[in-house]
């Protein structure tokens, strides 16, 4: 799995042993400009050692089962895979100090819901602010909620982070870091000296995967620090693809007119979700949060 990408250098764990030294690569010729990016599964063929100085080679990039992407704005059609092959997407929140912003959180929702990954909100600062306010306007969507306070580890979030590929998302200030710091203790070791290549460059301000400690199970899982992220811009999302990522709701809307956007009246008046809300067959709380969700493509 790739670890780092660092101008044209690949840091890659090897599956076949973890404990070993992670491995420097470069892309092979005959991969041309094929992207690769933080989470992307290769084959690698050379030396494997993991030794100072010494590269392999990847020969080969596989299918990837998600995708976590974003554009420079939402004018922007160039899209940039920022992720590869995380299973979730945890959006770091604060309660207070800063204030939460349900905007940056239903953008980043898209963005999961579009790539494929299941959100995670984490709730931070819980000891500042009470959480159920902000948390209440995304019971309806089904996904897990999670509060942490300054004082007290984060044994839930473990919890679900275990055996699993997990991007984190978050806006500074927010405690994103100090989470990070607590789950894999040795974070700032590895952030540090993580590339070689680097030449002394802050390599925070791209993707990292860590390691996350193995649990009492033998499960094991990482963490993907994703700095640089701060926004997403939504150009490469259409409003077919929030909604398709529920099982019911992607059963509804192919009921719907064309080029519905799922918002109801006045702007989509035959969406066919309103149909599912009279008939009884779509909670109202339901729909209501998906379209507040929605509203970031708009």
């Amino acid at each position: 799995m790739v670890t780092v990408v660092d101008r044209g250098r690949w840091t890659c764990a090897l599956d076949a042993d973890p404990d070993r030294p992670p491995v420097t690569a470069m892309r092979a010729r005959e991969l041309g400009r094929t992207p690769i990016v933080v989470g992307d599964r290769v084959g690698l063929v050379g030396d494997l050692s993991g030794a100072a100085d010494t590269l392999a080679r990847i020969v080969r990039v596989e299918e990837r089962s998600t995708v976590l992407r974003r554009t420079a704005d939402d004018s922007d059609p160039f899209e940039r895979v920022v992720v590869a092959n995380a299973e979730q997407l945890v959006i770091v929140t604060a309660l207070a100090d800063p204030v939460p912003r349900t905007g940056f959180v239903d953008r980043c929702l898209v963005a999961a819901y579009a790539g494929g990954l299941t959100p995670v909100l984490c709730l931070t600062k819980a000891d500042l602010a009470e959480p159920e306010p902000f948390a209440s306007a995304y019971r309806e969507l089904d996904f897990p909620v999670v509060v942490t306070r300054r004082d007290q580890p984060p044994e839930e979030l473990a919890r679900l982070l275990d055996g699993k590929v997990s991007a984190f998302v978050g806006h500074s200030g927010v405690g994103k870091s100090t989470l990070v710091n607590v789950l894999v203790p040795e974070a700032e070791r590895a952030v540090g000296a993580v590339s070689a290549v680097g030449k002394g460059r802050h390599t925070t301000v791209a993707a990292i995967a860590l390691p996350l400690p193995t649990a009492d199970d033998g499960s094991a899982g990482w963490v993907v620090d994703t700095p640089g992220v701060r926004s997403f811009g939504l150009a490469h999302v259409t409003p077919d693809d929030v909604p398709a990522a529920f099982e019911d709701l992607a059963a509804a809307i192919e009921d719907c007119p064309r080029g519905c956007g799922h918002l109801g009246p006045p702007a989509d008046p035959e969406c066919a979700l309103d149909v599912r809300v009279e008939q009884g067959l779509l909670r109202p709380g339901r729909l209501a949060a998906l379209r507040r969700v929605l509203v970031a493509l708009r």
